[in-house]
């Protein structure tokens, strides 16, 4: 039993799904932001702008930006309705069509009768995206605002820019007590580049497809035929009887972890292979692995589900 990305077909493709230009909140230009991440050799680029009246609602048309061997997904950070602390909803649609309905949003505050994060995020599933609870810890999210965004495919786990911006960089908290729930999601870690601070290049998605193409890397996103990573290669993550056996670059740390408590690690000095044992996960119905190298960069799976 494995993740799909070691199983689908077609080679792992690097991308960054969250980051920002001058049509929102960002220093550069659209076109110098793919140059960038070109530069830098990521495959794709989704640019997502902040999509609220005070910027036009852009859908930033980064089409003319795709060259050989690196193309754009079009996609937005959708904002509307407010969450439990009153500020309005971050939510991540990666794949969106250009003519995609705006909200009544015209600012960052919450005003009354505006569509609800839940509405927003069902509509732009509906449009085709892919969509993910951005920043959970950023947002300052509880769990009953996130069970609320029933139409997700992922959770935010790791945003660059928040880790440097502001030491808030996870989605683990939210994202693991969904699972644990039963909500089959996937997990993803992103920039979230403004280029205005150390907030680039920083996490990324390898997304297994047999195309670097738009429309084949947004299946496969869906599908959850990725991994989500700060830095190292994961190369395979399998069920092998009682025991979770590792495949990647070297790593100093392997941690498996499932429901509530239940987590084991293994340590050693360039591990390329390691096998934990699953004695702890009896009763975890998911099961998630993360890999940590000699710098402290960390690779994460998506879910494996024993049911």
């Amino acid at each position: 039993m494995r993740p799909s990305a070691f199983t689908a077909p077609g080679r792992f493709w690097r991308g960054n799904l969250h980051t920002h230009s001058t049509r929102s909140d960002g220093v550069l230009k659209p076109e110098e932001v793919c140059r960038r991440y070109r530069a830098e050799g990521y495959d794709f680029l989704a640019l997502t702008d902040h999509f609220i009246g005070a910027y036009n609602y852009p859908i930033v048309d980064t089409v003319p930006f795709r060259a050989e061997g690196f193309t754009t997904i079009l996609g937005a950070e959708l904002h509307t309705g407010a969450m439990a602390n009153g500020e309005l909803w971050h939510i991540l649609a990666v794949g969106l069509p250009a003519d995609f309905p705006p909200p009544e949003a015209p600012d960052f505050d919450a005003h009354p009768g505006m569509e609800t994060g839940a509405a927003i995020a069902a509509r732009a599933v509906a449009a085709g995206a892919f969509v993910a609870i951005a920043h959970p810890q950023w947002s300052g999210l509880t769990l009953e605002d996130a069970r609320g965004i029933e139409a997700a495919h992922a959770v935010e786990i790791y945003n660059h820019g928040c880790a440097n911006g502001c030491d808030r960089p996870d989605g683990f908290g939210i994202a693991d007590l969904l699972l644990t729930e039963g909500r089959r999601l996937s997990l993803i870690a992103t920039d979230d580049a403004h280029f205005y601070e150390p907030d680039h290049f920083g996490g990324w998605v390898m997304v297994k497809s047999e195309a670097n193409e738009p429309d084949a890397l947004l299946a496969a996103l869906k599908r959850g035929d990725f991994y989500a990573s700060q830095g190292p290669e994961l190369r395979d993550v399998r069920l092998e009887g009682d025991r979770m056996v590792i495949e990647s670059s070297a790593v100093v740390s392997a941690v498996v972890m499932g429901k509530g408590t239940a987590a084991k690690s293994v340590h050693g000095q360039s591990m390329t292979r390691a096998e934990i044992p699953l004695d702890r996960f009896r009763n975890s119905p998911w099961l998630r692995v993360s890999v940590i190298d000699a710098a402290g960069k960390r690779a994460w799976s998506n879910p494996i589900w024993r049911a």
